[in-house]
C-alpha cells in the first residue's frame, strides 16, 4: 500500500513512514549507552580521578595543554582537575540517561554536545587527521538530537501527549 500523501509529493509506504519515524532511536540509543558508560568508566576507574599519577584526568589535562585549540580550558581544568574530572563524568552520567529515558533530551543533547565540543577543542584537537578523533564525530552526533529531540518512545513525548 502505498500513498502519496507526503508533503514532498513522493510515494510512502508504512515501513517507510515508521522507518523515518524511527530513525533517530538508534542514534539516541547508542549516544547514551556510551555516555552511561564513560561516566560510570571514569568515576569508577582507578587512578582517574586524580591530579598525578598514570592515566589520571591532571596527567591527560597536562599532556594536552600545548596541543589543544584552548589552552585556556586546560589551564581552567588544571585548576581543579579532580573536580574537572568528576564534572565531565557526572554530566556525561547525566547526559547518557537523560537521552536513554527521553527526558528533556534536547537539554541532555546540548549537555553531550558542549561535553563533545570541549573533548574536541582540547584532548582530540591535534589529532591528524582529524577523522582519527572521535570526540568531532560525537559532537556532530549529538546536532540531530538537538534539533529533534526524541519525539517517540520518550519521557518528553509521554508529556506532549498529555
Amino acid at each position: 500500500m502505498t500513498r502519496t500523501d507526503a508533503p514532498s509529493g513522493q510515494r510512502t509506504t508504512p515501513l517507510k513512514e515508521r522507518a523515518t519515524r524511527y530513525a533517530l532511536l538508534p542514534l539516541r540509543i547508542f549516544l547514551g549507552v556510551t555516555f552511561v558508560y564513560a561516566g560510570v568508566d571514569k568515576l569508577t576507574a582507578a587512578g582517574f580521578l586524580a591530579e598525578t599519577g598514570s592515566g589520571s584526568i591532571g596527567e591527560l589535562m597536562r599532556g594536552v595543554r600545548d596541543t589543544s585549540a584552548v589552552p585556556a580550558l586546560v589551564d581552567l581544568a588544571l585548576k581543579a582537575p579532580v573536580g574537572f574530572g568528576a564534572a565531565i563524568a557526572i554530566g556525561e552520567l547525566l547526559v547518557g540517561l537523560g537521552v536513554l529515558a527521553g527526558v528533556l533530551t534536547r537539554v541532555a543533547a546540548a549537555g553531550g554536545l558542549l561535553i563533545s565540543l570541549s573533548l574536541w577543542l582540547t584532548v582530540s584537537w591535534a589529532v591528524t587527521p582529524y577523522y582519527y578523533g572521535n570526540d568531532l564525530a560525537y559532537l556532530m552526533a549529538w546536532t540531530p538530537l538537538l534539533l529533534a529531540g526524541a519525539p517517540y518512545w520518550s519521557f518528553d513525548s509521554r508529556v506532549r501527549s498529555r
